[in-house]
């Protein structure tokens, strides 16, 4: 008699539940969303990075800026300036690598202006080396320093003092474009992403 009561109990129940694949088809579709969170992440990290990147840069291309201006007497040279120059080797560093500014006693003090400046600019070109990856300085006269499609250009057009002094910096940065992967997804300073130009003033 209890069995069959039970039995029966059992049938006049109407139980409803999920089935397998209806269980594998909801993984799936978090699965999806998921992901997307994912990539979201993902992209945002290199925006970020890219931002810290970007703001170093401008941050050392103003320091540079402040630096000649209180050297103008050298900054306004077209020859024997050691703040002019292409600097794309690695790690970067200064034509003549002077540390005459060093604090310690064993190091001579720096002998005028010009020794100066080439001080400066080894220990410049040594904190870009720290804070960029990958980096190319061109600091140079230039009175366009964008081609004809409004980018930025390494080319200068100025071999003397007529123009003004702009500072250009590129550094190794992720590709915009979303479907390269490996290698080609990053662009190695092939063009500069700060153009930061410089007027000295007169030596007077």
């Amino acid at each position: 008699m209890q069995r069959g009561r039970a039995k029966g109990g059992l049938n006049s129940q109407n139980l409803n539940g999920f089935s397998l694949i209806e269980v594998l088809i909801s993984i799936i579709v978090l699965s999806f969303g998921l992901l997307g969170m994912v990539g979201m992440q993902s992209a945002a990290l290199q925006a970020n990075r890219e931002a810290r990147l970007q703001s170093s840069a401008a941050v050392l291309a103003r320091e540079l800026a402040e630096t000649i201006r209180g050297n103008k007497d050298i900054g306004i040279l077209a020859t024997g300036n050691p703040y002019v120059g292409s600097f794309d080797t690695s790690p970067l560093e200064a034509a003549t690598p002077s540390y005459c500014l060093n604090v310690a006693t064993s190091t001579t003090p720096c002998a005028d202006r010009a020794a100066i400046a080439n001080a400066q600019m080894t220990e410049w070109l040594d904190r870009v080396n720290v804070q960029l990856p990958g980096a190319r300085v061109s600091v140079c006269f230039d009175s366009a320093p964008y081609d004809g499609s409004g980018l930025p250009q390494w080319a200068c057009n100025s071999t003397d003092a007529s123009g003004v002094i702009v500072v250009k910096i590129g550094w190794t940065r992720g590709s915009t474009n979303r479907s390269a992967s490996g290698d080609s997804a990053l662009e190695r300073a092939t063009a500069p992403s700060i153009v930061f130009p410089i007027t000295p003033g007169s030596s007077t």
